[in-house]
């Protein structure tokens, strides 16, 4: 059953990845959308995709979620507007650097935290009350394995992502009492951009992270999270860990030789 049509999500980072992914899987199912990223230019040819394909209202803001004060507007905005979304899924997200915490670059630690933990909260407390106050709405938080197992020189990355499943929690007590769900989906290895953020632009050694198994694709992902937010109105999915059969935890990975 589609209970998700006429609907209306919020994304952030939806430029690319996972959170292009899930847009354009919300719009498969006659979700209207509001696209948040800061590549403007890549938000404005997926807009016109999704319009052209399913017929629904996008609309698309620039926008960097480490600004406290631009979240707030945009809920403001919205919210007059008669936009407001029923469901915000918390996706924008990155790892900077592998080092042990003792060569660890602190600039990288500063940014993933702004960004996986502060910008979390900043977009969630600018739309929570307004579920909150309509008695419905959806918070659906893109956690991760690295949130519930540490590894080898994830340190920072993964307290920013154990972060992310303790608010999970959180929330989901704080709303108790009202019909306001909250959800996280925790993926594993997914190719995307991600290793290339995390190697400052480093392809090559990017590429070498998903050779010899295969890793979950944006859309596995979108899948899981399109079908958390679809369950009954009386169900609350809290979490939901989704793997690559080729991986067993943070870092089990069975891997085939690589020829050449």
């Amino acid at each position: 059953m589609n209970r998700l049509q006429g609907k209306r999500a919020l994304i952030t980072g939806a430029s690319a990845g996972i959170g292009r992914a899930c847009a354009r899987a919300f719009a498969s199912y006659g979700t209207h959308l509001v696209l948040l990223a800061r590549r403007r230019e890549r938000l404005e040819a997926l807009a016109a995709e999704l319009t052209d394909a399913h017929g629904i209202e996008v609309e698309i803001h620039e926008h960097d979620v480490r600004d406290r004060a631009a979240a707030f507007r945009l809920a403001d905005d919205l919210a007059a507007h008669g936009c407001l979304p029923d469901i915000l899924v918390n996706n924008a997200g990155k790892a900077r650097g592998l080092e042990p915490l003792q060569g660890g670059d602190v600039d990288d630690w500063e940014e993933m935290i702004d960004t996986n933990v502060k910008g979390l909260l900043y977009m969630t407390r600018a739309f929570l009350p307004h579920m909150v106050e309509r008695g419905h709405g959806h918070v659906v938080n893109i956690g991760s394995i690295a949130g519930r197992q540490t590894y080898p020189r994830g340190n920072v990355y993964n307290a920013t992502k154990f972060a992310v499943r303790a608010l999970n929690e959180a929330m989901n007590l704080d709303v108790l009492g009202t019909k306001v769900r909250v959800s996280s989906v925790d993926p594993g290895l997914v190719e995307t951009e991600f290793s290339e953020v995390r190697f400052h632009g480093d392809r090559e050694r990017a590429r070498t992270v998903y050779q010899g198994y295969t890793p979950l694709t944006p859309e596995d992902v979108a899948d899981a999270v399109c079908y958390v937010a679809n369950a009954p109105e009386h169900v609350n999915i809290l979490e939901l860990l989704i793997l690559p059969t080729d991986q067993r935890n943070a870092y089990l990975v069975h891997k085939e030789p690589v020829e050449g």
